[in-house]
């Protein structure tokens, strides 16, 4: 797809469907994605449907765990109807020499099927290029075919026309004839074919359309004063299929140009591409033999052990068996420094190693690790529209009726100074006021002006990836610089979120034996994943004791606690507001110091209190600096006790009217309603899944990793935020409303270029400056002039650096 137009049109054909729904397209990936609600063997005719009613040639994105085979053409049919092992779910042809292999990798190993398939002989077909780089390149081949084609083509009928060649007119009309009918039927007619698709099946004039207008007419008059100048009957003019030729070969060169820069643009925030394609395996026999193997990164297997060289890029995710290292996370996290690694730490896909020598266990396999969770998390939002996009959408669908009405009036208006002022007869006018006309049909482009949005949001959502952020739509970052005011949670977000027990008390009575209460304090708490009794069950763990089996029915209450039974009798543990013994003397004193609060109950009885601190992010001061110098306001809220909040908040100068304590997570949501309704626009920043009703009520809901060391698919586990902060520092917060306000000037600059374009270029093309004009046959390179500024401002940002 080239514009806006093609994108439109696809919609349309594809909205037509009525087992088709929630349609996505994106313009700059040429891509489409929707829901299908046919039967599965119906969806080629389905594909080839759309094919002829747009005309885009159409090729379906495999998303599941499949491999390629090359197999000699003589086993293949064997090869297709051979008994399957259990895990693989289908065996299909794929292109002239492979075949498709879709298995279960936790029930089959990638190894295994091709062991299995051994008799075939079968060969690991090369890796497939990043769908969209692959859709791209084949585009650029074909125009380049196309181009070359054209050019070929055109320079004989140029030389015929404009060199001091011998005066042979009829024999230099009929060459000039029968190259630019080539030139018109192959190279132009694809023109053809879309715009008579995109006016009947979707009622959209697309830019299409003019370069079909614009290059018949300028053909057909060729004809028609070729026909007059063989019978002896020339007109004024004569023929200029130099015109028309040249015309199509400078648009060519222009989509060429333009698709070229698209491509560059696309690869060079290409996320897919930090995926290695090959790994060092290690295997150890049951003799306590260990031997290493090389292979394709495809054929790694769930169980795998494989070996990370010093300055060598990890090939997935994992855990470390063996080494210590220091590992730079800043291509997959953001994070500038190296982090260090030790035994049964997590390594993500795509960081590249120190100098240590690491064992890494296989969690995930390549096409499901951080890097592929990562890279579907931007492509879609490279697929979502940006609100101003609906704009775009209606200045596109009036340009090329506007654009053809423009051209009318410069042929009436040309026709009428030929003829009264200049004296000219009716005919010769009409061929000057036809020049005119097919200079403005050609040079007008809706191009720049459809990729003026979707190209920056390329460009920013492979920026943001790089600064550890990751926005799910384009209207996130589209609107995070109108932000008035931002809410944080505060533990693991304003703070580092890594309590530490600092007094633990046990409280004698009870029904629990003593001997047993350490267990049952750790049964309760592993059953949570809140960072409060994360800590709790650390210090547990580390103090030699396991968690009881005789505490069962246990179950998260989000925001307050952890609930199960023990023997008929209830046992609960979480804040002391929840448990209603904020006055316990055992308690008290701890709150007033400001401490967070874990409590056991028996039934009624307290047996245990677990008092925990926490530090400030070092730098949540700067952001907040940075925030209130652009008058956004802030506000705390916690699920904590108010002492503890009260801490936090005023070490970072925070009003205390700002400030709310021993929230539940439909109160943080009453909040943020409360603000929205004075009218503010609110961002929330959270890392805990009891933060999700706030992020789905604010206008931006940022998600926060709350672990370094995890990989970046976990900071995505929130679905209800808009966007996610891949490593645990509140950086990405101001690199997100920074980003914002650069993609803003530049989606303005490209508008403004867009229009200055079109306007001045359809000035000139139509004749408005009396001793300057451009002439039709130059009027093609009009695609160049206006989208390689577009696509060029869009990539600037590939230079974008925050400022905290």
């Amino acid at each position: 797809m080239t514009c806006v137009g093609c994108e439109n049109k696809l919609i349309k054909v594809l909205k037509a469907q009525p087992i088709i729904t929630n349609v996505k397209t994106s313009l700059v990936l040429s891509r489409a994605e929707f829901d299908y609600a046919g039967r599965p063997e119906d969806l080629q005719a389905l594909i080839q449907t759309i094919q002829q009613r747009t005309g885009f040639a159409t090729e379906r994105i495999e998303s599941a765990h499949a491999l390629e085979f090359i197999v000699s053409l003589s086993l293949q049919d064997k090869f297709l109807h051979a008994q399957h092992p259990d895990g693989v779910q289908q065996v299909a042809k794929g292109t002239k020499n492979t075949v498709r292999v879709i298995h279960d990798p936790q029930v089959i190993g990638a190894r295994e099927v091709l062991s299995f398939y051994a008799y075939f002989s079968p060969i690991l077909a090369p890796e497939p290029q990043d769908p969209a780089l692959a859709a791209g390149a084949k585009h650029i081949r074909i125009l380049l075919a196309r181009t070359i084609a054209s050019s070929i083509l055109t320079i004989p009928v140029l030389v015929m026309t404009w060199a001091p060649l011998p005066s042979h007119p009829n024999a230099y009309a009929i060459a000039s004839l029968v190259l630019a009918s080539f030139v018109q039927i192959v190279i132009a007619g694809p023109f053809y074919g879309s715009a008579f698709k995109g006016l009947f099946f979707s009622s959209i004039i697309e830019n299409d359309s003019l370069i079909v207008l614009s290059t018949t007419t300028a053909y057909i008059y060729s004809v028609v004063a070729f026909a007059y100048g063989i019978i002896g009957k020339p007109l004024i003019e004569g023929s200029f299929f130099e015109t028309s030729t040249l015309l199509v070969t400078l648009i060519m060169f222009g989509q060429l140009a333009s698709a070229l820069a698209r491509q560059r643009a696309i690869a060079a925030i290409s996320l897919r591409s930090l995926q290695q394609p090959q790994a060092t395996l290690v295997h150890t026999h049951p003799d306590g033999r260990v031997t290493e193997e090389l292979v394709d990164a495809r054929l790694i297997q769930y169980g795998d052990t494989f070996r990370v060289l010093p300055d060598s890029v990890v090939i997935t995710d994992g855990v470390i068996l063996s080494g210590t290292s220091s590992v730079d996370e800043s291509m997959m996290t953001g994070e500038s420094l190296p982090v260090e690694k030790s035994v049964d730490r997590e390594v993500l896909a795509g960081s590249v190693n120190g100098p240590g020598n690491l064992l890494v266990k296989v969690t995930r396999l390549p096409g499901e690790n951080t890097i592929s969770e990562i890279a579907g998390m931007v492509d879609s939002a490279r697929g979502s529209r940006a609100r101003v996009q609906s704009i775009v959408d209606r200045v596109c669908a009036w340009f090329v009726p506007v654009v053809l009405a423009i051209a009318l009036v410069t042929f009436m208006i040309w026709i009428l100074i030929g003829v009264r002022v200049r004296k000219e007869s009716t005919g010769q006018a009409a061929v000057r006021a036809l020049t005119y006309a097919i200079a403005v049909l050609a040079i007008s482009c809706p191009c720049a002006i459809g990729l003026a949005v979707p190209m920056v949001v390329l460009m920013a959502s492979g920026v943001a990836a790089r600064l550890g952020l990751v926005f799910k739509a384009a209207t996130t970052i589209e609107s995070a610089r109108k932000m008035t005011h931002v809410v944080f949670d505060k533990t693991g977000t304003l703070t580092m979120g890594r309590l530490e027990v600092v007094y633990a008390e046990v409280v004698a009575g009870s029904e629990t034996p003593e001997d047993e209460k350490g267990s049952v304090m750790l049964a309760l708490a592993s059953a949570s994943k809140h960072p409060v009794s994360r800590a709790v069950a650390t210090y547990l763990i580390s103090t030699g004791v396991t968690p009881s089996s005789k505490v069962d029915n246990l179950s998260e209450v989000t925001g307050k606690g952890v609930e199960g039974s023990m023997g008929g009798r209830s046992i609960r543990g979480g804040s002391a507001r929840w448990l209603g013994i904020e006055a316990h003397p055992s308690v008290q004193h701890l709150l007033a110091e400001g401490l967070t609060t874990f409590c056991v109950m028996d039934g009624n009885t307290l047996i245990a209190v677990y008092a925990l601190s926490d530090t400030i992010r070092p730098e949540a001061a700067s952001l907040l600096v940075s925030l209130r110098a652009r008058n956004i306001g802030i506000s705390v809220l916690s699920g904590d006790h108010a002492a503890a909040v009260d801490r936090v908040s005023s070490s970072l100068g925070i009003p205390s009217d700002c400030v709310r304590a021993g929230c539940l997570p439909a109160d943080k949501a009453v909040y943020i309603r409360e603000l929205q309704a004075k009218g503010a626009k609110v961002m929330f920043c959270g890392d805990g899944t009891n933060d999700s009703v706030a992020l789905a009520q604010a206008d931006i809901g940022v998600h926060m990793s709350s672990d370094a060391s995890s990989s970046g698919a976990g900071a995505a586990a929130s679905g209800a935020s808009d966007a996610v902060l891949l490593r645990p520092s509140l950086t990405g917060l101001m690199s997100l409303v920074e980003l914002s306000e650069a993609v803003h000037k530049r989606i303005i600059a490209n508008f403004l270029w867009a229009a200055i374009y079109n306007l001045v270029a359809i000035l000139f093309a139509g004749g408005a400056f009396v001793n300057a004009r451009i002439a039709p046959a130059y009027a093609g390179l009009g695609e160049i002039v206006s989208v390689l500024p577009v696509i060029l401002v869009a990539m600037q940002l590939k230079w974008f650096k925050a400022s905290v």
